[in-house]
Protein backbone atom coordinates (compact mmCIF):
# COMPACT_ATOMS: atom_id res chain seq x y z
CA UNK A 1 0.00 0.00 0.00
CA UNK A 2 1.59 3.63 -0.85
CA UNK A 3 1.27 6.42 1.08
CA UNK A 4 -0.87 7.90 -1.02
CA UNK A 5 -3.56 5.19 -0.57
CA UNK A 6 -3.20 5.17 2.79
CA UNK A 7 -3.55 8.94 3.33
CA UNK A 8 -7.12 8.38 1.57
CA UNK A 9 -8.39 6.05 3.74
CA UNK A 10 -10.56 6.52 6.50
CA UNK A 11 -9.21 5.56 10.10
CA UNK A 12 -12.19 3.11 10.20
CA UNK A 13 -11.23 1.68 6.73
CA UNK A 14 -7.57 1.33 7.76
CA UNK A 15 -8.36 -0.21 11.07
CA UNK A 16 -10.33 -2.39 9.66
CA UNK A 17 -7.80 -3.38 6.46
CA UNK A 18 -5.16 -4.00 9.44
CA UNK A 19 -7.90 -6.66 10.88
CA UNK A 20 -7.39 -8.44 7.39
CA UNK A 21 -3.70 -8.52 7.79
CA UNK A 22 -3.58 -9.48 10.69
CA UNK A 23 -5.73 -12.38 10.13
CA UNK A 24 -3.36 -12.65 6.78
CA UNK A 25 -0.60 -13.50 8.97
CA UNK A 26 1.16 -10.74 7.27
CA UNK A 27 2.51 -9.12 10.04
CA UNK A 28 4.73 -7.03 8.16
CA UNK A 29 2.37 -5.35 6.27
CA UNK A 30 0.18 -4.67 9.01
CA UNK A 31 3.65 -2.85 11.03
CA UNK A 32 4.16 -0.96 7.45
CA UNK A 33 0.31 0.72 8.57
CA UNK A 34 2.49 2.82 11.61
CA UNK A 35 3.59 5.95 11.40
CA UNK A 36 7.41 6.48 12.37
CA UNK A 37 6.88 7.62 15.57
CA UNK A 38 3.56 6.33 16.34
CA UNK A 39 2.48 4.97 20.35
CA UNK A 40 1.38 1.83 20.88
CA UNK A 41 0.16 0.96 24.70
CA UNK A 42 -1.25 -1.58 26.91
CA UNK A 43 -2.61 0.32 29.72
CA UNK A 44 -3.53 -3.11 31.66
CA UNK A 45 -0.57 -5.29 30.54
CA UNK A 46 0.64 -7.38 32.96
CA UNK A 47 4.32 -6.41 34.28
CA UNK A 48 6.53 -8.57 32.84
CA UNK A 49 4.97 -7.32 29.37
CA UNK A 50 5.46 -4.06 27.89
CA UNK A 51 2.81 -0.70 28.44
CA UNK A 52 4.35 1.11 25.98
CA UNK A 53 5.86 1.00 22.31
CA UNK A 54 7.44 4.09 21.30
CA UNK A 55 8.43 3.72 17.14
CA UNK A 56 7.73 1.57 14.31
CA UNK A 57 10.96 -0.37 14.78
CA UNK A 58 9.43 -0.92 18.25
CA UNK A 59 6.08 -1.99 17.03
CA UNK A 60 7.76 -4.07 14.67
CA UNK A 61 10.01 -6.26 16.80
CA UNK A 62 7.13 -6.49 19.53
CA UNK A 63 5.26 -8.20 16.98
CA UNK A 64 7.91 -10.57 15.31
CA UNK A 65 6.82 -13.31 17.28
CA UNK A 66 3.65 -13.37 17.73
CA UNK A 67 2.91 -15.98 14.57
CA UNK A 68 4.78 -18.26 16.94
CA UNK A 69 2.37 -17.69 19.54
CA UNK A 70 -0.79 -17.39 18.41
CA UNK A 71 -3.33 -17.63 15.10
CA UNK A 72 -5.82 -15.72 14.34
CA UNK A 73 -9.22 -16.83 12.87
CA UNK A 74 -11.44 -14.50 12.87
CA UNK A 75 -12.91 -11.37 14.66
CA UNK A 76 -16.27 -12.43 14.98
CA UNK A 77 -17.17 -9.36 16.94
CA UNK A 78 -16.36 -5.74 16.27
CA UNK A 79 -17.99 -2.47 16.70
CA UNK A 80 -16.24 0.35 15.63
CA UNK A 81 -17.37 4.13 17.18
CA UNK A 82 -16.52 7.66 15.93
CA UNK A 83 -15.27 9.72 18.00
CA UNK A 84 -15.41 14.16 18.42
CA UNK A 85 -11.86 13.39 16.95
CA UNK A 86 -12.47 12.63 13.29
CA UNK A 87 -8.72 10.97 13.15
CA UNK A 88 -9.86 8.91 16.35
CA UNK A 89 -11.95 5.45 16.42
CA UNK A 90 -12.90 3.18 19.49
CA UNK A 91 -13.02 -0.20 18.42
CA UNK A 92 -14.42 -3.18 20.46
CA UNK A 93 -14.07 -6.49 19.27
CA UNK A 94 -13.26 -10.18 20.21
CA UNK A 95 -10.56 -12.30 18.71
CA UNK A 96 -10.91 -16.06 18.18
CA UNK A 97 -7.76 -18.46 16.76
CA UNK A 98 -5.60 -21.06 18.44
CA UNK A 99 -2.66 -21.33 20.47
CA UNK A 100 0.35 -22.55 18.26
CA UNK A 101 2.02 -24.26 21.07
CA UNK A 102 -0.19 -26.14 22.75
CA UNK A 103 -3.21 -26.49 19.71
CA UNK A 104 -5.77 -24.96 22.24
CA UNK A 105 -8.78 -22.14 21.55
CA UNK A 106 -7.56 -18.67 21.97
CA UNK A 107 -10.57 -16.02 22.80
CA UNK A 108 -9.89 -12.43 23.49
CA UNK A 109 -11.90 -9.54 24.10
CA UNK A 110 -10.37 -6.03 23.13
CA UNK A 111 -10.93 -2.49 22.90
CA UNK A 112 -8.58 -0.10 20.86
CA UNK A 113 -8.27 3.22 20.58
CA UNK A 114 -6.78 4.50 17.43
CA UNK A 115 -5.93 7.46 16.48
CA UNK A 116 -5.01 7.91 12.41
CA UNK A 117 -2.68 10.94 11.06
CA UNK A 118 -2.12 11.31 7.53
CA UNK A 119 -3.37 8.09 7.06
CA UNK A 120 -0.71 6.07 9.59
CA UNK A 121 -1.54 4.96 13.13
CA UNK A 122 0.04 7.38 15.39
CA UNK A 123 -1.06 5.94 18.77
CA UNK A 124 -3.06 2.72 19.59
CA UNK A 125 -4.33 1.80 23.08
CA UNK A 126 -5.02 -1.94 23.46
CA UNK A 127 -7.06 -2.41 26.23
CA UNK A 128 -7.41 -6.30 26.92
CA UNK A 129 -7.38 -8.60 30.16
CA UNK A 130 -4.07 -9.66 31.12
CA UNK A 131 -6.20 -12.19 33.55
CA UNK A 132 -7.75 -13.78 30.45
CA UNK A 133 -3.96 -14.70 29.02
CA UNK A 134 -3.58 -18.22 28.75
CA UNK A 135 -1.29 -20.34 30.77
CA UNK A 136 1.22 -21.37 28.22
CA UNK A 137 1.68 -17.80 27.25
CA UNK A 138 2.71 -16.25 30.60
CA UNK A 139 5.80 -17.93 30.68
Amino acid sequence: MTPATTAHRTPEDLFRHGLRLLLDQDFAAWVDLWDERGVFEFPFAPEDRPRRLEGKSAVAAYMRDYPRHIELHDFPHLTIHQTQDPGTIIAEMGAVGRLVATDEPFAMSYVAVVTVADGRIAHYRDYWNPLAIPASLRS
